[in-house]
Formats: C-alpha cells, structure tokens, sequence
C-alpha cells in the first residue's frame, strides 16, 4: 500500500489526525463513519487516480488517531466546523467530500453550511432525510445493556460492543473477523475508551441536520447505498437523493454498509469516473498560507 504522509493538522479543539494520498490537483476528503476510522480506507485511496487527486483521509476529532478533547464538541456540526479548519490548515479551498454514515451527514452539513468549499459531495450509506443519528446509532444503544460491563472489563475494549454493529456492517460475516472488530476498536480498548465511545455516540443529534437549507447546496451530489445495507433501505437513498439538487442516486453490488472494506475496488473506480477533472473555472482556489 503507497501511503505518503501523516499529518497532525490543529483545530479549535485539538489535532486531526489525517492521511495524505497522491499529489494531484482535485482534492477528495474522505470521511470515516461512526466506530471506525482512516483505517476504512486503506484499500481505496491507494486505488485512486493519484496523478490526478490528492485523497486526505481525516479521522473525526474524538475518533482514530485525533485527539480527544475532555470538553471536546464532537456533533455532526462541530465535527463539519473541525473538518473546515483542517481544510484551512491544509490550503484546500475547495473539495469534494466523501462520507460514510456519521461522514456523510458531516459531508452533508458542511455542503449546506459552507458550499463555497465543496466542490461535490459522496454520501455512503447516510442516516434518512433529516437525520443525523441512523437506526445504527440506536442498536448500538440497545447492545449497551448486553455488551456494556463486559467491553469496560475485557482486555478488548469496546470491540465486545462494536463487533455487532460492525459485523451487520458488511455484507457477510467473513468480511469482518475478530482480527479487524479488534483493530477497529483499538482506539476505545479498556473503560476510559469505552466511556469516550459512548460520549461519542451520545453528542450525534438530529438536530445538526433536521433544519439545514439544503437548497444552499451547489454541490454535485452522489448517494450510494450498498445493496445489502441493514440500514439505509433503498427508500431512504432514493428520498435523499430526490431532495439534493445535483443529486443522483447509485447502489453498489455486494456490499453492505461499510462500501469501502466490502467494494473497496469498485468505490475506487467509482470515485474515479464520478470526481473527473474540474473544467478550469471550476479549480479550487488555493488558501494564502496562514500569516500571509
């Protein structure tokens, strides 16, 4: 796997940790969704056009490898703020933004909020029309009672907790052993991480998304759903899609929620063919570097 650099980028509330892919001239950020990390693409970015994109794989402050901040704000509007002031840091002034999930409503939010940024966005598997927190978040409360002791007292963490959802993530059971629940989760191991895990999960309110202006979005807009997601349902994707200009809907064969460890080739290809080269006018204007 060709993996470049690995940033520390400051924000508001303390260091994005990112991953640099390629030295082209479209910038693509991809987005991780809830109880996972950069790790989620590891086999896409390396498979993207890299003459031609530049992919900057970010983990959401409070996830992966970024801080986690004691009185850190981790919703769907503080994280599309972090995300934009990594974009600053980073001289990015405008992106196409890819999401999965929890990703996808912050692609969404930061589309609406900031289009002067976003050049198009990806939303992969994305919680229903004015939703921040899908029926994934609320299983995840309903393990708690199940798995909650156990995660806080074993040596794995929060993988006793996160195997569940994670494995309903993929389209079959092969596609996520213990090995990789276990390095999902290695972020959260022992109590304090399984009470950050909770304090994530807790802070993803509908309220960052029920009222957006969606008709500020002037971004293109690609929905793709896996045709074996447990939880974005054909109806969803398709309702979604009908409300965004620009918007089309696609699904992906053989894949589940997590599109990118089931289809990781054909996302790849996917985001190929979909983010193609800016016409000219339509170049990201470069940031003045910070002090300038």
């Amino acid at each position: 796997m060709s993996r470049f650099d690995h940033l520390r980028i400051p924000v508001g509330a303390g260091s994005l940790h990112a991953e640099r892919f390629g030295f082209g001239d479209h910038p693509l950020v991809l987005l991780h969704g809830f109880g996972t990390s950069t790790f989620l693409w590891r086999r896409v970015a390396p498979a993207l056009p890299l003459g031609r994109v530049t992919a900057w794989a970010i983990d959401l402050l409070g996830h992966g490898e970024s801080d986690r901040p004691a009185d850190g704000a981790f919703g769907v509007a503080a994280q599309a703020q972090w995300v934009e002031q990594a974009m600053t840091s980073l001289r990015i002034g405008r992106a196409t933004v890819v999401g999965v999930d929890l990703g996808a409503s912050v692609a969404l939010r930061l589309a609406a909020t900031r289009p002067a940024r976003v050049h198009g966005i990806v939303l992969l598997s994305a919680p229903p029309l004015g939703r921040a927190r899908g029926d994934d978040l609320s299983e995840l409360g309903r393990l708690t009672g199940t798995h909650l002791f156990e995660a806080s007292r074993g040596m794995l963490g929060a993988a006793a907790w996160l195997g569940p959802l994670l494995a309903r993530g993929v389209a079959s059971e092969e596609a996520m052993p213990a090995k990789l629940v276990a390095r999902y989760a290695a972020p959260f191991v022992g109590a304090d991480g399984v009470r950050h895990l909770q304090v994530l999960a807790n802070a993803v309110t509908d309220d960052d998304v029920a009222e957006l202006d969606l008709a500020r979005i002037t971004a293109r807009v690609l929905v793709l759903r896996g045709e074996h997601d447990a939880w974005c349902s054909p109806t969803d994707a398709t309702r979604l899609a009908t409300a965004l200009p620009s918007a089309e809907c696609r699904t992906v064969p053989t894949a589940g929620r997590l599109i990118p460890e089931d289809a990781p080739e054909a996302l790849a290809a996917l985001l190929a063919e979909w983010a193609a080269p800016m016409q000219l006018d339509e170049a990201p204007r470069e940031l003045p570097a910070r002090g300038s």
